[in-house]
């Protein structure tokens, strides 16, 4: 017996032909949606959405021949995020990709239509600017270095930003002219980070490495203000270096932060002399007056051009991992590691040191304090490094147990 009659089958097999139709036009429509989206990534980075590394030298190859036809100058800018391998190893790879997201978001809005835009490395960025001199390269990435130390980036925390500006001349290939920026980067590097710098010509040298003669400066003032307060400063840096040695930070952090040790109590310097040197314990308005000091200590540093990432961990040198710290109530990973650091080692220090009001406590009292204190007032890594340090001290003589 026939379920259907002849007429009937036709139309089934013709309505099978029709959703066929319709299955390879799907798959033909999904095919081409695939190829142009593998053209964008070859095209753009999808992190970023600047040009892709090769995108970019093709874009930024054509650019330059137009501008040198033109006679017009071009200057690049190379940017790399400032302690990219420590963020990824502290906050995973999303605070990796969240920052260069916000950086390329802010070159973006900094750079005009006709610049070239590219991500050239995993934390390194490149601008060619036509039709501007080193200066202006300069200029642009001295704002987006500031409008980073302006604020955090969300999933990242505190970003800074270090780079290298060098304008084309004569004879220069985009090879050149890029290799002249990463000089400038090199040496914005070597100057502690956080600032844009152009490469020096070979046998001249930078006076005064990473504001070197800044921070000496201001580290006698503070001890000539107050002498505890500026030898206390001294003995926290290399704690605090070492410590930062051994989470692994890079070795531009590591400056940073024993750079932000030295100069933690800067702004104890507009603390009065009745307060500072009281003999006894302060009144709660005392308190407040005190309180001020690591606020009014970033307002100094931030007064120096590149000191931007220091004067943040100055601020934050009192805040506590659980929230109840001063002056802004950060927690956990919002405080800066430096910070975290410099508290750690600043009350190990303060607890063994004399005081008018207080007698010293052995070392093994302050060791069993900094435990008990781990994951409330101290980061718990930052507290495990520094008892393993302090061991280490004790074991070759410089810390003496008890």
């Amino acid at each position: 017996m026939h379920l259907f009659s002849a007429d009937e089958t036709q139309v089934l097999l013709s309505g099978d032909k029709q959703a066929l139709r319709l299955q390879l036009a799907e798959f033909e429509a999904k095919i081409k949606d695939l190829e142009a989206k593998l053209d964008e990534r070859q095209v753009r980075d999808p992190c970023t959405r600047l040009y892709s590394h090769d995108a970019f030298r093709r874009a930024a190859g054509g650019e330059l021949s137009r501008a040198e036809r033109d006679g017009r100058p071009v200057s690049v800018a190379v940017v790399d995020i400032d302690g990219f391998r420590s963020l990824n190893a502290r906050r995973g790879a999303e605070a990796g990709d969240a920052a260069l997201a916000s950086v390329a978001l802010h070159l973006r809005r900094l750079t005009r239509a006709t610049d070239c835009l590219g991500r050239t490395g995993a934390d390194e960025l490149a601008v060619l600017m036509p039709g501007t001199d080193l200066a202006g390269a300069q200029a642009c990435c001295e704002r987006l270095i500031a409008e980073l130390e302006a604020r955090d980036v969300p999933g990242a925390g505190f970003v800074t930003v270090s780079a290298g500006v060098a304008v084309h001349e004569e004879g220069m290939s985009l090879d050149d002219l890029l290799a002249a920026g990463a000089g400038g980067l090199d040496r914005a590097r070597a100057l502690g980070g956080a600032r844009a710098a152009i490469r020096l010509a070979d046998g001249i040298h930078d006076p005064n490495p990473a504001h070197a003669a800044v921070v000496e400066a201001l580290a006698s003032a503070l001890l000539e203000r107050d002498r505890y307060t500026g030898e206390h400063s001294e003995s926290v840096v290399e704690m605090a270096r070492t410590v930062a040695a051994n989470l692994g930070l890079d070795p531009v952090e590591i400056e940073r932060i024993a750079a932000a040790g030295l100069l933690h109590d800067i702004g104890k310097v507009a603390i009065p002399d009745r307060i500072l040197h009281k003999p006894g314990g302060l009144d709660a308005e005392e308190w407040d007056l005190m309180r001020e000091h690591p606020v009014i200590g970033e307002r100094i540093l931030r007064a120096i051009p590149g000191m931007g990432a220091v004067a943040r961990i100055v601020r934050h040198e009192h805040e506590r991992f659980d929230g109840s710290g001063y002056p802004d109530g950060l927690s956990g990973e919002d405080i800066p590691i430096g910070s975290r650091i410099i508290l750690a080692c600043d009350t190990y220090h303060a607890m063994t040191s004399d005081r008018p009001y207080r007698a010293r406590l052995a070392h093994g009292e302050a060791i069993a304090e900094l435990a008990r204190c781990a994951g409330t007032q101290f980061d718990p890594r930052v507290t495990e490094a520094l008892i393993g340090c302090l061991y280490w001290l004790t074991r070759q003589g410089n810390v003496a147990a008890a």
